[in-house]
């Protein structure tokens, strides 16, 4: 082995361990967080105190402000799908889906489920019928407005808490090329200095946010779990020791799904997660009162929409109580503290979609499935109480919230196996949810940074069950309320902060399009002689070129005709730079306006499949081309789809000024710049397109 070699090697080996860490974000975040561990493990009773007066101050102080802000949230997002930047791509202009429909949809379904509605889905129905929030327990109304409840809890509101964060970081990291990480949405508003103190903070509050909510998801899991493994082996005890060693021991395993970096192994265990979630669905349906639940859900679906405003702002501000704190606070909180880790992940597979197309999707599709999941099993529960006279599951579940589940499965078949497949998914949810956390947290950590070495990734897994673990010591599942609800503070206000960024962004894309229209001094085809510009169209439209033309026309015409616009805008005391890039095929002019975006031109060859009629005789000769190629034009928001192949230095040259022209207007009428690094996403064009007609 060389010398160059082996000083190769041990770059990258120092690259490994000496981190992609964030220190500004990383220390503060580590800090926080030991200083509540260490507190808590000195005194858990003082801790547990603590923690129930701060639940109890922050509920009847800030619950008004929590139940606003998602209130705003949903009509925020829901404005947005359906305004004019509903059609503005979550990526450059030229961009495509990364996934198919069914596809999108069905990742969807794996975000933010698995351990809550296993947890809750009989659960909350059953509690809510026993002691609802107005009017008599254990009645019919009381049935209905449990399950009402219930949707309300786990419906839009939800998705509209990670649809805003999901849209927030894939508009500024995929359309704009800045970090996949909370500081951007403030670029609107603060610029560059989102690199600075404000953009740590934020991060800070994002990573204590989304750490909590794991800890409260990983408290609760274990409970469960706990009370699965005590239902199927009497002699494993329900406490306290049993849950932290159930951490452990997942945490364990979570651990080393990180350090081997078995991606390909976490995206199966989550396909196998959603098929046992369905197969759980489709068999308690089957078994259940099918006819009741398609009743029920359609009925509970139209009064939940009638009553929607209603219940977003139903404070119980008339007769105070604690049930607020308990359920919708707990819930709303929960949530806002897991939207940086759902959002992100929504975001990663959401690129190339116009904003409208995801927020339809985020908002239905989840929402759908979740009045589905309450439907068949909240209602299937409450028909056991209400009509054959299972009562003693109201007491069992009031006693032990996290063995509802269990207790529905011995009034329907194959208990033990349908109780032992329920652990496992437990588990496997766990497993999966603090895998993909630890991955989210340590991309927060790192300024956005998506390849982090393992060791990263293992810290913040056994930071989370440490976290976990210390809160069940502290008081079980009021500390890890407090926690939640305390961290969703902060994280709530840096989600309004960046609906305003989004909002301002948008203003100033909607400026941008403006400029679109702004009147040109003249066009191709009103230049050049008349008698030949039609025919030159005309072999624009029938001729299919191969690479070998476009590549010649690149390299000659464009590339000339760049250089002599250079050289006049030098003259003219413009800075202008051209290139040549022959590993993306593409030639780009340059011209820098100091303190804003550069304008950028670029003509880059693109491969498309030959389309039939491109084919004069009725089969298709063997030897033929399967491809033709296109000088198409980019700017710096992306692909405008059209082909300047044909064109002579002349009309090049007028076409770069129509952008150019185009671009000085927008400095002039736009109240903000945004980045458009369109480069983070070139990736997008090396796969062939489908077939596409000549134009």
């Amino acid at each position: 082995m060389s010398d160059h070699t082996t000083a190769d090697n041990t770059t990258a080996k120092k690259r490994l361990w000496n981190n992609t860490i964030l220190i500004p974000v990383f220390a503060p975040a580590v800090i926080i967080t030991l200083l509540l561990v260490i507190g808590t493990i000195s005194n858990p009773e003082l801790a547990g105190e603590a923690f129930s007066s701060t639940l109890a101050y922050i509920t009847t102080t800030f619950g008004w402000f929590y139940m606003l802000a998602v209130a705003m949230f949903l009509i925020f997002i829901v404005m947005i799908a359906f305004s004019k930047w509903g059609s503005i791509k979550l990526g450059p202009d030229h961009s495509e889906p990364q996934y198919s429909f069914p596809a999108w949809f069905a990742m969807l379904f794996s975000a933010g489920y698995g351990i809550a509605l296993l947890f809750f889905g009989v659960a909350e129905p059953v509690l809510h019928y026993a002691a609802p929030p107005a009017g008599a327990a254990e009645t019919v109304d009381a049935a209905k407005q449990a399950m009402q409840i219930a949707f309300f809890h786990w419906g839009f509101h939800i998705w509209a808490i990670y649809g805003l964060v999901g849209l927030v970081l894939a508009y500024f990291s995929f359309r704009h090329g800045l970090p996949l990480s909370m500081r951007s949405a403030l670029y609107p508003l603060i610029g560059d200095r989102i690199y600075g103190p404000i953009g740590h903070t934020v991060d800070v509050f994002a990573i204590l946010g989304t750490l909590f909510g794991i800890a409260t998801t990983l408290g609760l899991s274990v409970s469960q779990i706990n009370a699965g493994l005590n239902y199927l082996w009497p002699s494993i005890p329900v406490n306290v020791t049993v849950q932290i060693i159930a951490i452990a021991v997942i945490t364990s395993l979570a651990l080393i799904s990180v350090v081997a970096g078995l991606d390909k192994g976490v995206k199966n265990l989550s396909i196998l997660n959603m098929a046992l979630a369905v197969a759980l669905m489709i068999f308690v349906f089957a078994v259940g009162p099918s006819i009741m639940i398609l009743e029920t859900f359609l009925q509970n679906t139209g009064s939940y929409l009638n009553n929607i405003v209603e219940r977003t702002f139903n404070l119980q501000a008339y007769s105070r109580g604690d049930w607020i704190g308990n359920w919708t606070l707990f819930i709303f909180g929960w949530t806002i503290a897991w939207a940086p880790f759902v959002g992100l992940f929504i975001a990663k597979i959401s690129r190339g979609r116009t904003i409208r197309q995801f927020v339809m999707g985020v908002m239905l599709v989840p929402t759908i499935f979740t009045f589905l999941w309450f439907s068949i099993f909240g209602d299937t529960a409450l028909h056991l109480i209400m009509n054959e006279g299972y009562t003693s599951l109201i007491t069992e579940v009031q006693n032990d919230t996290a063995i509802a589940l269990f207790k529905l499965y011995e009034r329907l078949p194959l208990t033990s196996i349908v109780s032992f497949i329920t652990v496992i998914l437990i588990i496997t949810f766990f497993v999966t949810s603090s895998d993909s956390g630890s991955l989210v947290i340590d991309s927060l950590a790192s300024g956005g940074a998506m390849q982090t070495p393992a060791w990263q990734r293992a810290f913040w897994a056994i930071l989370e069950g440490v976290v976990a673990s210390v809160l069940l010591l502290a008081g079980g599942l009021s500390a890890l309320q407090t926690m939640t609800i305390a961290s969703a503070l902060p994280f709530s206000i840096i989600m309004i902060v960046a609906a305003i960024g989004m909002w301002r962004a948008l203003v100033i894309e909607g400026h941008r399009d403006q400029s679109l229209l702004h009147p040109m001094q003249g066009t191709r085809h009103n230049t050049g002689n008349p008698t030949t510009a039609w025919k030159k169209r005309l072999a624009g439209i029938v001729n299919f070129p191969d690479k070998t033309q476009v590549e010649a026309f690149i390299n000659g015409v464009a590339l000339e005709a760049m250089q002599g616009l250079q050289q006049n805008m030098v003259e003219q005391g413009w800075t202008a730079d051209v290139q040549a890039d022959a590993e993306h095929g593409r030639v780009y002019i340059e011209i820098i306006k100091e303190g804003e975006a550069d304008f950028i031109y670029e003509i880059r060859m693109r491969e498309y499949a030959r389309p039939s009629f491109a084919f004069p005789e009725m089969s298709r000769p063997g030897d033929a081309e399967e491809f033709y190629y296109r000088a198409e034009v980019f700017l710096r928001r992306g692909g405008q789809t059209y082909d300047v192949y044909g064109y002579d230095p002349q009309e090049l040259i007028g076409d770069i000024l129509d952008h150019f022209e185009k671009y000085l207007h927008f400095l002039h009428i736009s109240p903000g710049s945004l980045p458009w690094n369109m480069a983070e996403h070139d990736e997008m064009l090396h796969d062939v397109p489908v077939e596409k007609p000549a134009t």
